[in-house]
Order: structure tokens, then C-alpha cells, then sequence
């Protein structure tokens, strides 16, 4: 295993690089590393490349297959832990312009597979450590007093096949009505080499634009989620972002692209679109409690 002030310190560079250019981008290999060093097994790191298999039909995209899940970050008690089921949204005042902006989505709620493995909960160690206590411009309607973060899970599955275009963003150019977004890449199948790559625009390009039809002089940075584990951390209200379509490299066969995505935000104030379902109660029929340091000092779950 890697050791763990080796780790913690390739995860300050990474924070600083956060802090400095509002996004970093972390090769697979680095962050396999990082989170082997923060107690994630290799069994579970190979479980993760298949646990989409088992994902749900998306609420409103017939290319996607999706489940989430709810968990709250403590930073006063250095816990993680998953927060009861409340539906989702998305609408126009988060930079979000879809057919259903706006509309209350109801997903399949993520399993014990996937929120019990020790990469898993790794991951959400190494996103807390690196935005902890980084100062972003504040979206409205969130409640900056509070020292808790919600984070909503998504995993989701993009498929391309002879009857459908798998988009990995349909919205085009958006933000996540959030202040951290990360995604990190679990793989995929018969996928080309150009496709989804993701493109960080300026605050001034226009929601919705499709990604190929974006001004080049708006574009910060572009990344490609390409090897397992390639990780983007973005500070969602400073840029916005588009994701190029799923492309199959043999025609006659589907593509997929596999991905967990890490939405985090300040629990919502009232008057916020999604204020009667931010509950930060623990998830009853699915708890699991982490410690925010090494998982081997997490509570029993």
C-alpha cells in the first residue's frame, strides 16, 4: 500500500492546482495510487469497472442508465455519511437547459456495492480533502453558514447503439448547480478515441450550446476521461462545462462509457427550487458512516 504522507501530499499539489486554475484533471494511475494509499482494496478497485453493469433505466434519457445516492460530508466530525433518498433537480437557475429542466427526477438509489467498496469511499476522502475549505464564488441560495456539504452520487452508463446517440452531456454547456463537480472514469466499451471529451468554458458562453458549436475563444481547458479512474474536479459555478458525444467505434456494436459523477454544494436556503428535499437525515435502510482520513479508522458501518 502506499504510504499515506506520500499520498497526502500528491493530494496537496492537486488541491493547490484546484485552487490556482478552478479544475484539475488526475490520471487514473496517480489516483489509483492516492486512493490504495487511503485504504481502497484492489478487490474493490476491480469491482468498480463492472459495477455499472447492474445500473437502472434513467428517468429521462432512454441512451443512459443511472442510479444515485445522497451523502453528507461533516467536516466538524471528519465523517461521511450516506443521507436518506429525495428526488433530483435541475433547473435554468443552475445554468442547466434540458427538456426537463426543472422536472423532479426520481432514480434507482445506489446499492451497497457500490457505497460499501473501500475505492468508493476513498474517492469521497480525496474530493473532501482537496475542496475542504477552498473559497469559491457563491451560487444563490445555498447556505455558506453551514459548515455540512451534501453531495449527490450519480452512476450512470451511456450507451450508443444503432437506435440511439449516447450524449454524455444532451444540455450541452451547463453547470451543476453546485460548487464542486468531479467525475472520475470507470471504463468503457467500443468507444472511438474522440469521443466525450470534456470542454471547460467561460462563464460568458451560453447555456445549452451544443459542444460543437461553442466559441473556441470561451474554451478554458478540455480533458478526456480515457483510462480507469481519470478524474476531473471542476468549481462548477466558475466554469462551465460540455461533453462531446459517445461515439461507437464498431458500428455494429453498442458503445458504452461508464462514470461517477460527485455533485457538492452547500445545503440549499429557503426559497431554492429544490428546499423541500435537501433533508440531511441518514439514509435508514442503506447506512454507511466513513471517517474522512484513512477508512481503516472509519466507525463500524
Amino acid at each position: 500500500m502506499p504510504n499515506y504522507d506520500a499520498v497526502v501530499s500528491e493530494i496537496t499539489e492537486i488541491r493547490s492546482t484546484y485552487i490556482r486554475d478552478r479544475f484539475a484533471f488526475v490520471p487514473g494511475a496517480q489516483l489509483t495510487r492516492i486512493v490504495k494509499g487511503l485504504g481502497a482494496t484492489d478487490d474493490d478497485l476491480k469491482s468498480l469497472t463492472t459495477v455499472s453493469d447492474g445500473l437502472k433505466s434513467d428517468p429521462t434519457l432512454p441512451f443512459r442508465k443511472t442510479r444515485t445516492g445522497r451523502f453528507g460530508f461533516d467536516p466538524s466530525a471528519m465523517r461521511v455519511r450516506r443521507l436518506e433518498f429525495q428526488p433530483f433537480m435541475l433547473s435554468m437557475e443552475d445554468d442547466f437547459v434540458r427538456h426537463d429542466s426543472g422536472q423532479v427526477r426520481n432514480f434507482d438509489e445506489i446499492q451497497n456495492d457500490l457505497q460499501l467498496n473501500t475505492a468508493l469511499q476513498a474517492l469521497l476522502v480525496f474530493k473532501f480533502m482537496v475542496f475542504e475549505g477552498v473559497t469559491v464564488t457563491h451560487r444563490p441560495k445555498l447556505d455558506y453558514d453551514s459548515d455540512q456539504w451534501i453531495c449527490t452520487l450519480l452512476n450512470v452508463r451511456t450507451t450508443t447503439d444503432g437506435d440511439m446517440i449516447g450524449e454524455p452531456a444532451l444540455e450541452g454547456v451547463h453547470s451543476d448547480g453546485v460548487d464542486h463537480t468531479m467525475t472520475t472514469y470507470l471504463g468503457s466499451e467500443n468507444m472511438t478515441d474522440d469521443s466525450a471529451v470534456t470542454f471547460l468554458h467561460d462563464m460568458r458562453e451560453v447555456n445549452g450550446t451544443r459542444w460543437h458549436d461553442t466559441d473556441a475563444d470561451l474554451v478554458r481547458a478540455k480533458a478526456q476521461h480515457r483510462d480507469f479512474l481519470d478524474t476531473c474536479l471542476i468549481v462548477d459555478h466558475e466554469s462551465k462545462h460540455s461533453v462531446s458525444t459517445l461515439y461507437a467505434a464498431d458500428t455494429s456494436k453498442p458503445a458504452t462509457r461508464d462514470l461517477l459523477a460527485f455533485l457538492t454544494r452547500k445545503p440549499v436556503a429557503e426559497g431554492h427550487h429544490s428546499h423541500a428535499f435537501d433533508s440531511l437525515e441518514p439514509h435508514r435502510e442503506l447506512p454507511m458512516t466513513i471517517g474522512l482520513r484513512l477508512l481503516d479508522s472509519a466507525p463500524s458501518r
